[in-house]
């Protein structure tokens, strides 16, 4: 029941030390102010990374050629691994494997042009597969698929920045013809990717049709594998076992890390999501101390409130007011200026984090710093509960006070 007359003296003791309680309540706003900062900083630190693995999938081995280091069964070091279309074959019976495909970089730079309109950009020969490692998305038209590789089409997918170099005034895409080193191919789709701006400065074509049109033979310079729930010991078990089976065929130490080169997403990913979990430990630990300081300066203050009103406290107990009312009395003080005081500390946080995602331009690694609705509510519970623990001590100091020992307080 709202007590109106006890809510006047605690604002009327509170009005009569407005330095102490400013003091106070600081500490505590600064408290929260720095959890809220760190917290939002500690999140835009992990949206920036987040933002660079949007643009591939996060569940795939990359596997690369490269040269040998280390003598091997006779082969002297110095040896080109050559990978070729079996070689994906070869890794396509892993348990949990949900998608396989190649990749080959046509030329090292590959002039694309359309009527008068060109430019330099890569081309990949790609199998259809390799959407699922770029997780791109389709803007216009389609993807590459199993037929263009089958009939040698001269299909090409062109990323977004291509396609608005190449055509101007939003003219489509799909169904016109592009040159790419001098060969006519069929714009089929334009596709985007959520990643950097490199992946959508690229051009997609069928492996089969470019090893035919190019003189490529039936080389391939990398393997992409897809799995599904794969943790990532199981990817190091699986990329062990890769190393064992293309050392068996192409002749090489498998301990060799010249030889092939391996990227493990999953690992990689893995690796960050821990990196930030720890992350966000170390801050609600720093941010918590930082609070508890504040916690134990508000105590003490209310300590000090007691002690000043141990007369008082007496002629209430003497009047005949229960020790719950004395308890009540201290906490509901205790909790206002500590709920208060944090409130302010969280606003502002908030709102500098709001300015700071709105103004501050986002960079590789770092982006739009926030903290979501359940940390908001954390901390404002954790604001009460705080407020509760530092007026509990003196509350019980008032409510023990004995009436004649109290009235003999100087």
């Amino acid at each position: 029941m709202f007590d109106l007359d006890k809510w006047q003296e605690i604002f009327n003791t509170i009005s009569k030390n407005k330095l102490r309680t400013l003091l106070t309540g600081f500490s505590v706003a600064w408290g929260i102010f720095m959890l809220v900062i760190l917290l939002g900083s500690g999140y835009g630190l992990e949206n920036g990374v987040k933002r660079e693995f949007e643009g591939d999938a996060v569940n795939y081995l990359s596997i690369s050629r490269g040269v040998t280091s280390k003598a091997y069964k006779g082969m002297k070091p110095g040896r080109r691994v050559e990978f070729k279309n079996e070689d994906k074959d070869l890794l396509s019976d892993f348990d949990k494997l949900s998608h396989t495909s190649t990749r080959t970089r046509v030329d090292r730079i590959s002039t694309i042009s359309y009527g008068s309109e060109y430019g330099t950009f890569e081309t990949f020969a790609i199998l259809p597969d390799y959407k699922y490692v770029e997780a791109a998305e389709m803007i216009s038209g389609r993807f590459l698929n199993q037929i263009d590789v089958e009939d040698y089409r001269k299909s090409v997918v062109l990323g977004r920045l291509v396609y608005e170099a190449l055509f101007k005034n939003n003219e489509p895409a799909v169904e016109k013809y592009v040159k790419i080193s001098g060969v006519m191919f069929k714009v089929v789709g334009v596709f985007n990717d959520p990643g950097s701006d490199r992946d959508l400065l690229r051009a997609y074509i069928p492996i089969s049709t470019a090893q035919r049109v190019f003189n490529m033979g039936n080389s391939i310079n990398s393997i992409l594998l897809n799995f599904d729930g794969v943790d990532a010991d199981e990817s190091q078990k699986i990329v062990q076992e890769v190393k064992q089976r293309l050392s068996d065929k192409h002749k090489f130490d498998p301990e060799d890390r010249r030889a092939i080169f391996i990227f493990n997403s999953i690992e990689n990913y893995q690796k960050f999501m821990n990196l930030f979990a720890g992350i966000r430990l170390f801050i609600w630990i720093i941010g918590v101390g930082t609070i508890i300081s504040g916690i134990v300066g508000v105590s003490n203050i209310m300590m000090i409130v007691v002690k000043e009103r141990t007369k008082e406290i007496g002629i209430r107990k003497a009047l005949g007011a229960t020790p719950f009312s004395i308890v009540s009395l201290v906490l509901q003080e205790s909790v206002l200026i500590t709920a208060f005081a944090g409130y302010i500390g969280l606003v502002l946080g908030v709102g500098l984090l709001e300015l700071v995602s709105k103004f501050l331009p986002a960079s590789a690694y770092f982006a739009n710093p926030e903290i979501n609705m359940n940390v908001a509510i954390i901390a404002t519970a954790l604001l009460v509960v705080s407020g509760a623990i530092a007026g509990y001590v003196p509350a019980r100091k008032a409510a023990s006070v004995k009436p004649v020992i109290a009235l003999r307080d100087e």
